[in-house]
């Protein structure tokens, strides 16, 4: 026995759950030799579940309160996380009032952990039969379980009857064989596609003549194998033939599907299948890095200056000025001095046009990391940037867990947006966690927006941020004509037809007969926010939350947004069974439905959650639109991000006044964000276009803003207003909720912690505790505590621990061991 097999080690490991203390394991001696910081390993936890971990350290002393139990697999040999991760990990949990599991949690894909609720599938490149596969007995009893069947992992290791089946997994998923998932959302299928060769019997010249002789006198076979030898050169470059030609592209030359399938048939031409990128390389040059007008270099270069001073920059670039150019141009000068760089997207909307041009500039170097890419699909990206293949992700919030070693450069577009914050544990904010990411980095970091938050308006005021502008749109495009029309006067006038004033239906037929494209916003899903009865005033309500029930016209059913409970239309009104029964206010379906009615004739779509759940939904109806195969394209918030469309001439907002007098005192500015994006879209090019805004309240001072552009002067407005009313920048906020299902109970918990707080805390300002807006979420009732810091107090890790304590304490009496709390720092 030497050294190394005498000592008894053990670990300290991060687990992914939301118990703030890391857990000891005993390290077996087998593993001695190879255990290191950073690699992941599975280990058993409480009576029955397995869970996958994270060695944090590595030490000899066993834990004193409970008997240390033995690691039971290693799932690495190079580690997937960073030095740089841990850090960031360690300090989201203290800033947002969290465990460092429920971080690791989030930031780990589930295709990287393994637990007992894992499921196992086969991998859909796996080919029983392979001459070449080899497999031991136990292997193949599991692949021929799974052949027709996904099965959770305890549900296998019962069929096999073993309690354990951690290195018979690990062997399968290193010979590509089966594939661990945590659920089924979406089975993993690699890019597929279909291409067409010759037979190798036909790829010499004297059987080619004889074929092609013998299809001289059937004209389209003779056409398709000329065209096949044209593309692949069998003669000259056998290895073409290899390769194939892809089946679409051959079909899009005009090739009849049907000879195609006859030569097949014949044994001439031959099918098959190979997996390609999913960001497939075109193998054309990449384009040419965009060249920067002088307003664009100007901005770089003030940018530049910031980046020299040590300051966070922030881009003020209004829609259509051009501020994707500037990126480009820098992450490129981050990725030629040897740096990776990220590039922070609120949404997922965002992507799909800018993805394709930045895949056109990075290529290779690139990689996109989004919700809507599977488990496995997401691992491939965390893998190829910790080996450094990827050096440029481009992705929405979840991208700043990435295990980056050498992140030189973080680009944040539309910092402003709300999407950023993410409003489950971990409740943080990627734009405020990129900054601390870009700190831990020594990296240099870019806020973009065409309107800035009020907290980084204020901060590039006082010097914190230095500050580039671009207040010209890009080439000759002009800023759109914003007016309002009055809902009132209109329906006073009765020239209103249905959610439309005639002002808007007018406009719309104007801009279709130029041969222009409409889109319409309004920020509402569904038929109708409800249905009432015109004769009672009943309104549906969910049975689980104080909320109406949304009208899904198309799927005929009223449907909770908050819990997904779902309820037939009823024929008649369940309070008085008056058949009366009406939808005030329109969704996007109801919308959709109006202006079919309007204009039956134009090819329209509708964009939401709910036409877009699919993987490509969005990208399909962006193409649409993009082609002009779509005229008329109504949505909700998602049509107001980041998307350049050559051919809008009118942009439609409805409901304005809903999102501008939501109880939120951020409603305003979201508000008027949110218009300026979404007018942004009209006018892009050489002609100016328009937008209508239908309201009651014309004479509001946010439209004088609107209608002259004047972002800045509205953001210094707001902070004004922030500044009397104490609320950020000029504060921090932490909002606790409190949740049970009991209301009596909820009500007392809540107040118990704000009077203990107000106790304790004397220079904070506690606001509640009250209800919210929606006072019952899924069977809970909820209660809500605001507390206000003063910015200027500091000791702000001492009052989080204050309020963590203050929590605890009310959960430590028996009555309020159900009681939810729940933390929310610098909610939005």
């Amino acid at each position: 026995m030497d050294q190394t097999e005498r000592r008894t080690f053990f670990a300290d490991i991060l687990l992914p759950v939301p118990v703030p203390v890391l857990f000891t394991y005993r390290v077996p001696a087998t593993m001695a030799e190879e255990i290191a910081p950073l690699l992941r390993v599975i280990v058993p936890f409480g009576p029955k579940k397995i869970l996958t971990g994270l060695i944090l350290k590595i030490h000899e002393q066993p834990p004193v309160q409970y008997e240390a139990k033995m690691i039971l697999e290693f799932l690495d040999h190079v580690p997937l996380f960073t030095e740089q991760q841990v850090k960031f990990f360690s300090w989201m949990a203290g800033y947002y009032m969290c465990a460092e599991g429920d971080v690791l949690n989030a930031a780990m894909p589930s295709g990287l952990k393994l637990s007992s609720e894992s499921l196992i599938q086969i991998h859909p490149d796996f080919n029983f039969d392979d001459p070449a596969a080899s497999f031991s007995e136990k292997e193949w009893t599991i692949l021929n379980r799974i052949r027709h069947e996904t099965i959770s992992y305890t549900d296998l290791a019962k069929f096999m009857q073993v309690k354990s089946l951690h290195a018979v997994l690990k062997s399968l998923t290193l010979k590509d064989a089966i594939l661990i998932i945590e659920e089924i959302r979406e089975k993993y299928q690699p890019k597929r596609e279909k291409k067409i060769r010759f037979r190798k019997e036909f790829t010499d010249k004297k059987a080619l003549e004889k074929i092609l002789n013998e299809s001289a006198t059937r004209p389209k076979q003779e056409e398709l194998l000329l065209t096949l030898l044209r593309h692949l050169e069998v003669l000259n470059r056998p290895e073409k033939n290899t390769e194939g030609i892809a089946k679409t592209f051959l079909l899009k030359t005009g090739e009849s599907p049907a000879t195609l399938k006859t030569l097949i048939k014949n044994g001439v031409l031959e099918e098959f299948e190979v997996t390609v990128p999913r960001f497939e390389d075109s193998g054309e040059h990449p384009d040419a890095l965009p060249v920067l007008s002088p307003a664009q270099q100007e901005a770089k270069k003030k940018i530049l200056e910031s980046f020299a001073e040590g300051k966070t920059a922030l881009l003020h670039g209004i829609t259509g000025s051009g501020k994707t150019e500037v990126y480009i141009s820098l992450l490129m000068d981050a990725l030629e001095a040897g740096s990776q760089a990220l590039l922070l997207l609120p949404e997922i909307a965002l992507t799909t046009q800018i993805v394709k041009r930045l895949k056109r500039v990075f290529r290779n170097q690139m990689g996109v990391y989004h919700s809507r890419f599977s488990d496995n699909e997401r691992v491939e990206v965390w893998s190829g940037v910790a080996s450094g293949k990827i050096r440029l992700v481009v992705g929405v919030r979840s991208s700043v867990f990435l295990p980056f070693d050498n992140l030189g450069l973080i680009v944040v577009d539309e910092e402003h947006d709300g999407s950023y914050k993410q409003d489950r544990t971990p409740r943080y904010h990627a734009r405020d966690s990129a900054l601390m990411l870009a700190r831990i980095h020594h990296s240099k970091i870019l806020l973009g927006s065409g309107t800035p938050s009020a907290e980084s308006r204020y901060h590039s005021k006082t010097g914190a941020y230095g500050l580039a502008e671009l207040k010209e749109r890009y080439g000759d495009s002009k800023l759109p004509e914003i007016e309002t029309v009055n809902i009132g006067l209109e329906k006073k006038l009765k020239q209103m037809n249905g959610s439309f004033t005639s002002v808007m239906l007018e406009a719309i037929r104007n801009t279709l007969d130029k041969n222009e494209q409409v889109i319409l916003f309004q920020n509402r899903r569904g038929y109708a926010p409800c249905i009432e009865c015109d004769d009672c005033g009943f309104i549906p309500q969910c049975m689980n939350c104080s909320v109406s029930l949304t009208y899904h016209q198309y799927r005929h059913a009223l449907i909770c947004h908050y819990c997904g409970y779902k309820e037939n239309i009823p024929k008649a009104c369940t309070s008085c069974g008056s058949k009366s029964l009406l939808s005030p206010g329109p969704g996007t379906e109801k919308l959709e439905e109006e202006v079919k009615l309007h204009f039956p004739d134009v090819p329209t779509q509708r964009m939401d959650l709910d036409t877009t759940r699919s993987k490509h939904g969005y990208e399909n109806i962006i193409s649409d639109f993009e082609s002009g195969k779509t005229r008329i394209l109504i949505g909700t918030q998602m049509v107001a991000k980041g998307l350049d469309f050559d051919h809008v001439g009118l942009v439609g907002v409805f409901d304005a006044d809903r999102m501008m007098y939501f109880p939120d005192f951020r409603s305003q500015e979201r508000t008027f964000q949110t218009v300026t994006q979404v007018s942004g879209r009209a006018g892009r090019r050489e002609k100016p276009g328009k937008v209508l805004i239908q309201t009651y309240d014309p004479e509001n001072r946010i439209y004088g803003f609107l209608k002259n552009h004047l972002v800045t002067d509205f953001i210094d407005l707001q902070l004004e207003d922030r500044r009397k009313t104490f609320y950020p920048p000029y504060s921090r906020l932490v909002e606790v909720t409190f949740r049970h299902p009991d209301k009596k109970i909820c009500v007392e918990g809540a107040a118990m912690f704000a009077a203990h707080v107000k106790a304790a805390l004397t220079k904070l300002n506690i606001l509640g505790p009250a209800e919210p807006a929606i006072g019952k979420v899924r069977n809970e009732y909820i209660q809500t505590v605001l507390v206000k810091i003063p910015r200027d107090l500091g000791r702000l890790t001492e009052i989080k621990e204050r309020l963590k304590k203050a929590a605890e304490l009310i959960s430590s009496d028996k009555r309020m061991s159900r009681l939810k709390v729940i933390f929310d720092v610098d909610p939005v």
